[in-house]
């Protein structure tokens, strides 16, 4: 089978890295791909909104699968054109990926099938979520509605920082994201992630993992799209995992169905852990960025034949099998991440670092220039050590990064520390 695998981060050079090893895979294209997936797959200038475009070398390459990684995408209805041309592809259609495309839309889902979630508040006029603000109490989390690549979240310590945000988002800070914003309660517990696959009527667990959306040691400082990541995660017992797909995962399923949207993709589930059990956070409906980095050293098996049956809606009983080993994953950034990225530094040391045992080095924002790997977003590079242990896992993935030269970049010291507190 020929693939086509859609994105250019570290989650898709994951993924790549994965894919490329299946014995059903004779050729793999990444489209736009990115320094790393060059290595075991072949770049093609593609741009994902254009769907003829991407429907076009479908047909030419003769692609059997078709696998979207970013949700934006998703969300603009890729798989909803491939399947009109008859193409095979990984993903829910625009319909059903409204669960990350509008947290509006997420937040009303879950009241109306009662998938647990904290109580908010929809706004689409400024005044009205000021007026709100101003009669409540305590902590609150403010939300841009649509796509805001990770960043539009703030959960205000005062009323004054929320009010803030809001005034922030409707004067568009966020773009078209934030025109609309929900406000709601903020949840005390443990975050964490969880990943199921799904094929429009059934869910087979993946696993979990968490991680570090803050920029700043000690989880502070403004919201990224995720400075590292561990798995399997501690706090996400078998026992909570069971309950989370009981309680959350199989009546999204059920519920999205009901909706005339069946959900067929990954449902990742931004969760958190609390003292009355675990709360939705968050739907999204595509693989995490770092998870994914974390996740696919620790699969024992080929994802691949997975990712076919969600997308003919044939599932098998039971779930992958996953390695009791750990992994965890650090993310180095540019200087000036997330406000203002330095980009075109020069990074050296990969092939010493990839060399050290159980260290598996994945490209983000980087590209080649004249033989050389430069800096070229925000996120650069994902260092992954895989060990017995978390904090073998932890202690290798440090000695990769200190094997990286790379002046302009930084990363988190402390990925990992509250598993390992």
């Amino acid at each position: 089978m020929n693939l086509l695998l859609i994105g250019s981060g570290g989650r898709e050079h994951a993924l790549a890295m994965h894919l490329a090893r299946s014995p059903t895979v004779e050729r793999l294209y990444a489209a736009p791909g990115n320094s790393g997936t060059a290595a075991v797959a072949e770049n093609v200038a593609l741009d994902a909104a254009d769907h003829a475009a991407v429907i076009a070398f479908c047909a030419r390459a003769r692609i059997g699968l078709v696998v979207v990684g970013p949700e934006t995408p998703l969300v603009a209805g890729l798989v909803d054109a491939l399947a009109a041309a008859g193409v095979p592809a990984f993903g829910p259609t625009a319909a059903a990926a409204r669960l990350e495309g509008s947290k509006a839309f997420a937040k009303e889902f879950c009241a109306e099938f009662g998938i647990p979630t904290a109580a908010f508040s929809v706004f689409d006029d400024e005044a009205a979520a000021l007026a709100h603000l101003a009669a409540g109490i305590g902590p609150i989390v403010v939300k841009a509605d649509g796509l805001a690549a990770g960043k539009g979240v703030v959960v205000a310590r005062t009323r004054e920082e929320a009010a803030d945000a809001v005034r922030a988002m409707f004067a568009g800070t966020f773009g078209a994201a934030g025109a609309r914003v929900v406000l709601e309660e903020t949840l005390m517990g443990e975050e964490a992630s969880f990943f199921a696959l799904c094929d429009g009527e059934r869910a087979a667990a993946l696993g979990g993992a968490q991680d570090h959306k803050r920029v700043g040691e000690g989880d502070t400082g403004p919201n990224t799209g995720g400075m590292g990541a561990y798995s399997p995660a501690p706090a996400l017992t078998p026992t909570l995992q069971e309950r989370v797909m009981r309680e959350i995962v199989h009546p999204t399923v059920a519920g999205m169905k009901a909706r005339g949207a069946p959900f067929r993709g990954v449902l990742f589930v931004g969760l958190m852990l609390t003292a009355e059990g675990p709360e939705v956070i968050e739907f999204n409906v595509r693989f995490g960025d770092p998870e994914t980095q974390a996740l696919m050293p620790r699969l024992a098996e080929d994802l691949l034949p997975w990712l076919i049956a969600c997308a003919e809606g044939r599932l098998p009983e039971g779930a992958p099998r996953m390695k009791s080993s750990a992994a965890l994953t650090v993310v180095v950034a540019a200087r000036g991440y997330p406000e203002a990225p330095k980009k075109g530094g020069a990074i050296r040391g990969l092939e010493s670092a990839a060399s050290i045992e159980g260290v598996e080095i994945v490209h983000a924002g980087a590209k080649v220039e004249n033989g050389a790997i430069l800096a070229d977003g925000g996120r650069v590079l994902c260092v992954t050590g895989t060990g017995a242990t978390l904090r073998e896992a932890r202690d290798r993935a440090y000695a990769g990064v200190a094997a990286i030269d790379y002046p302009d970049g930084f990363h988190r010291r402390d990925i990992g520390w509250r598993a390992l507190k």
